[in-house]
């Protein structure tokens, strides 16, 4: 996070004694990225963080569903309202595409997910419909239609939908984080970013379990690189009576991107809004279009040989892509190895247009997304000819 945040008790210097009410000493943990030379947060705990009772292996799905390249190579269409609705926002995402970077998957959830700890990376998850709370050991944030939820490596955390929640998780191998470009050397956004910290919502106060939950032991779903274990803590984890740091989840929602507009058409640098390992998320939102008299306003064919591109189309009428079979709730990949534009009359259609209606959450990779299997399961196998037509 690119900035210093406080919820809670803390003592007035870091490190010192901390006594509970019964003279006890809270529990200090320091929760940091990079070996202590990146950002942290210190959390003071009612119970040892580190007290476990049991470890356990836990068969892993993804084993069994790999995926397979994109080959033959071609741009490809998957319609994720096609994929059945059900399990929770952790066990129930399905692969759509992914590297060893990142994973892009869909989830249609309806039920509550258990406690989960992802220590192979960060994620971020868009909530296309729905709404849903999500709880951590640091406190809890609403989450509605539109908003994206970083949630740093390590968090202990789960997600309780209101109804049925549609996301896209974005799972990296490494941290998620906002635009080098965007901020100050200290970590302040500058004038030009196209959002700010008062866009940025963190959790308010602490979340702490009471009763006999408080003090029953209770197991958590921690992700390495390595697999699923289950792992039972003494206590359970939503002990945190306060904490300050850098380091958070936190929630943004697409609404408040200040989308950047050009005389002529601005490439998709300018919807840039986070950055991760060899991967950006760019948000394309409702914009006057480009104002010159004689600007063509949707992209120009392109060829982006170093990137694959990943659109999730989620509300509004996306003209470049009219006649391709494209839908809310659609994605289109298209590999590094393909050229690819409008629509054929598209941009006759577009000329003369004020403002667009679209939003679009985009991901470009730097390498490869081979093809997951629910992917392939809901794939428009006529997608890639649509161009000739």
């Amino acid at each position: 996070m690119p900035y210093y945040r406080a919820v809670g008790e803390i003592p007035r210097k870091r490190h010192l004694v901390f006594r509970r009410p019964d003279g006890g000493i809270y529990a200090e943990e320091l929760m940091g990225e990079e070996g202590f030379s990146s950002d942290s947060s210190l959390l003071y705990h009612r119970h040892l963080p580190t007290a476990i009772v049991k470890a356990e292996p836990v068969e892993d799905p993804r084993s069994a569903a790999a995926a397979v390249p994109n080959l033959p190579l071609a741009p490809r269409h998957f319609r994720t309202g096609e994929l059945p609705t059900g399990g929770d926002l952790v066990a129930g995402r399905r692969l759509l595409a992914g590297n060893a970077d990142v994973r892009l998957c869909h989830a249609s959830a309806d039920r509550p997910s258990g406690l989960y700890r992802n220590s192979a990376g960060d994620e971020t998850v868009y909530l296309q419909s729905g709404s849903a709370r999500f709880e951590s050991s640091q406190g809890a944030i609403e989450a509605a239609e539109g908003d994206y939820v970083t949630v740093p490596t390590g968090t202990i955390h789960r997600w309780i939908p209101h109804g049925t929640v549609d996301a896209l998780v974005i799972e990296a191998s490494g941290h998620i984080r906002t635009p080098r470009r965007y901020l100050s050397q200290c970590g302040q956004f500058l004038e030009h970013a196209p959002y700010s910290e008062r866009d940025l919502r963190g959790p308010g106060e602490p979340l702490l379990a009471e009763g006999p939950e408080a003090e029953a032991p209770t197991p958590v779903l921690v992700r390495t690189r390595g697999g699923l274990t289950s792992m039972t803590f003494a206590h359970h984890p939503f002990d945190v009576v306060g904490w300050d740091g850098c380091l958070y989840p936190y929630a943004f929602n697409i609404a408040d991107f200040e989308p950047i507009v050009k005389r002529t058409h601005a490439p998709p640098p300018v919807h840039q809004t986070f950055e991760g390992p060899n991967f950006v998320v760019c948000s394309f939102c409702p914009r006057p279009l480009d104002f010159d008299e004689q600007a063509v306003p949707i992209p120009y064919n392109h060829h982006n040989v170093d990137s694959d591109e990943f659109m999730y189309y989620v509300a509004g009428d996306y003209a470049a892509r009219k006649g391709s079979g494209i839908g809310i709730g659609s994605v289109s990949l298209h590999p590094a190895g393909f050229t690819h534009g409008p629509q054929p009359g598209a941009v006759e259609a577009a000329l003369g247009a004020a403002a667009t209606t679209e939003t679009a959450v985009m991901v470009d990779t730097f390498r490869p997304l081979d093809i997951g299997p629910a992917g392939l399961e809901c794939e428009d196998p006529g997608y890639a000819w649509t161009w000739a037509r």
